[in-house]
């Protein structure tokens, strides 16, 4: 895997624990990590021939579904999209909003 796909594996990953917590400082904390890597991102923007969302939302859903965390998900069901719900455009842009972007994760999931 290249490294531009693993930098968006990485963003995305930490936006669906983020949604996915049910511990406040917990999911904080994976916000602040994604706008860590978000902000690292658009300094140094990937390739778009070599990112491909979908892949890369596919490899971050099975980071977030870690056994470990597992216990601590309790916001949704983990049964999002195959597509991911972000373009990498939308993630380079200066407005890119995390918050907005786990809440859009949220309401993408099944409740059960």
């Amino acid at each position: 895997m290249n490294a531009d796909v693993e930098r968006i594996r990485s963003v995305l990953a930490e936006l669906i624990k983020a949604a996915l917590l049910s511990d406040d400082a917990k999911s904080l904390a994976c916000r602040e990590e994604a706008s860590t890597q978000i902000a690292a991102v658009q300094a140094n923007p990937p390739d778009p021939a070599h990112v491909r969302m979908d892949g890369a939302w596919t490899l971050a859903i099975q980071d977030a579904e870690t056994p470990e965390l597992t216990p601590e998900e309790g916001q949704v069901s983990l049964t999002l999209p195959r597509q991911c719900l972000f373009t990498l455009n939308e993630m380079l842009a200066p407005n890119f909003d995390r918050d907005e972007a786990v809440e859009r994760i949220r309401k993408s999931a099944s409740t059960g």
